[in-house]
């Protein structure tokens, strides 16, 4: 192994060695920053009993009694959760905020005396509460009567003009993969069908949101700047790569869920998966349901961010228009969970030993603020990290420094029991994290093994639980 380095402050140390592949835009790398944040589902549906609504309900079943926008920012950070993404307008057409573009709207509601805005009130309480916000508009309306023409899909355009406009600032705009069926449609209560590919228009919409919202991220299947991880069940692939190839692909047109689920290693475009699911069955409130409880959340962060990828958590506010009390406890347990797994970085500026010179700082690793590289053309690179003394250890965190792609293929954990190296866990892709919880144990010293990787690794961080 070689010495301890050091980085002097010159230029070339400085320097991010040249990218290999696709990397993460000014948005995209804030956006894997957020790592844990939530969705929320409530419309018509939560006074319904309905998963999806069919575009007849009345708007005067839209009646929250103590909606309170505020006690949904409390949960969310109560969970952990950094951003709120709300779904305005779901497949049944009602749209969360007054618009010019249909009278399926709040305003024709008993809420607030036709005078409320739920969309504005999230935003307010998102923008109090120091998290993001976010929206969702679906692009299914199973309630206007020119769905499946051109009329609809200007008065779709229309609404995100609003959205995009009226709420300040956007973290996240999600589009949903569902696209056509069955439906009220103005009274034709009949079956629609559209071509995904080119019926929304998605390329002048989407160049509309980055316009408008420079650093909001866009949700599809199909990007363009996050995409679906292919279940609802809030996991990523084990192996996890953060690109893909965009040609030929479109929301809800996307067939081979593997490879939304796993990425493309050969990808052209940087475009990472997130992972959806909901704390209750259901993605609307139910009142028979029950969410799930800290521990499984916890589950799911592991399967979600500790595989690269991000958790969106999706909130069933009620009919008061609160997130219920139980749902409230166990996002607190969650966070408890996190926090005590992550509490302690055992690794923070220990001194770190590589096999080879390498570039860059590899005291960084544990200290932060830098990165460090194998040596240019090497594919495999041995880091070591001195703890301060035996102890006992349960976990790994590992990063790439993504500014320079991703790369890594293959790694393994080893420790240092008595004068031999034992293997505690073995992995595929890193990307911007990789966290494993290890089978626990002693040991002063252990070690990350590049196993394979498409350039010569580049990391940025190791922090060890």
């Amino acid at each position: 192994m070689a010495a301890p380095q050091s980085c002097p402050a010159t230029a070339a140390c400085s320097a991010l060695p040249a990218a290999h592949g696709p990397v993460p835009s000014a948005r995209q790398l804030a956006w894997h920053g957020r790592e844990v944040y939530g969705f929320v589902h409530f419309t018509v549906n939560t006074f319904t009993g309905k998963e999806w609504g069919y575009g007849d309900e009345p708007e005067s079943v839209f009646a929250p009694s103590a909606l309170d926008c505020r006690q949904w920012v409390a949960a969310a950070k109560a969970g952990g959760l950094g951003a709120l993404i709300l779904t305005a307008k779901h497949h049944d057409g009602f749209c969360l905020w007054p618009t010019a573009t249909t009278t399926h709207n709040i305003a024709r509601s008993p809420f607030r005396g036709g005078k409320g805005d739920v969309v504005g009130e999230l935003a307010e309480a998102c923008r109090e509460g120091g998290i993001g916000f976010g929206i969702y508009c679906s692009p299914w309306d199973r309630n206007h009567a020119e769905y499946g023409r051109d009329g609809y899909v200007a008065a779709y355009h229309a609404q995100f003009e609003e959205l995009l406009t009226r709420y300040g600032e956007l973290c996240e705009v999600w589009f949903d993969g569902a696209n056509g069926g069955d439906g009220w449609y103005g009274g034709a209560k009949e079956k629609r069908a559209i071509d995904p590919a080119s019926y929304y228009r998605f390329d002048r919409l989407w160049a509309r949101c980055h316009e408008l919202q420079p650093g909001a991220v866009l949700f599809s299947d199909a990007g363009p700047d996050l995409r679906w991880v292919g279940n609802e069940r809030g996991v990523a692939g084990f192996t996890n790569w953060c690109r893909q190839n965009p040609a030929g692909l479109a929301p809800g047109g996307v067939k081979d869920i593997a490879y939304l689920t796993h990425g493309d290693p050969a990808g052209t475009v940087w475009r990472p998966a997130e992972c959806d699911v909901s704390i209750r069955p259901g993605w609307f409130w139910h009142e028979q349901e029950r969410p799930k409880t800290a521990e499984q959340l916890f589950g799911l962060w592991q399967a979600s961010v500790g595989h690269g990828s991000a958790l969106l958590l999706n909130l069933t506010p009620d009919r008061r228009g609160l997130i219920p009390e139980q749902d409230v406890a166990e996002l607190a347990g969650f966070r408890r969970l996190v926090e005590g797994f992550t509490a302690t970085d055992r690794a923070a500026g220990r001194p770190v030993i590589t096999d080879a010179p390498g570039r860059g700082d590899a005291a960084a690793l544990t200290r932060g603020g830098g990165w460090w590289a194998a040596a240019e053309g090497a594919t495999t690179a041995t880091i070591e990290i001195q703890l301060e003394a035996e102890q006992a250890v349960t976990g790994i965190r590992i990063e790439e420094e993504i500014r320079c792609g991703q790369r890594v293929e293959a790694f393994a954990v080893e420790a240092e029991y008595g004068n031999a190296w034992t293997e505690l866990a073995r992995g595929t892709t890193i990307g911007p994290q990789r966290i494993l919880r290890l089978p626990p144990f002693v040991s002063r010293r252990l070690r990350v093994r590049i196993l394979a990787a498409q350039a010569a690794p580049v990391l940025r961080r190791i922090k060890v639980y």
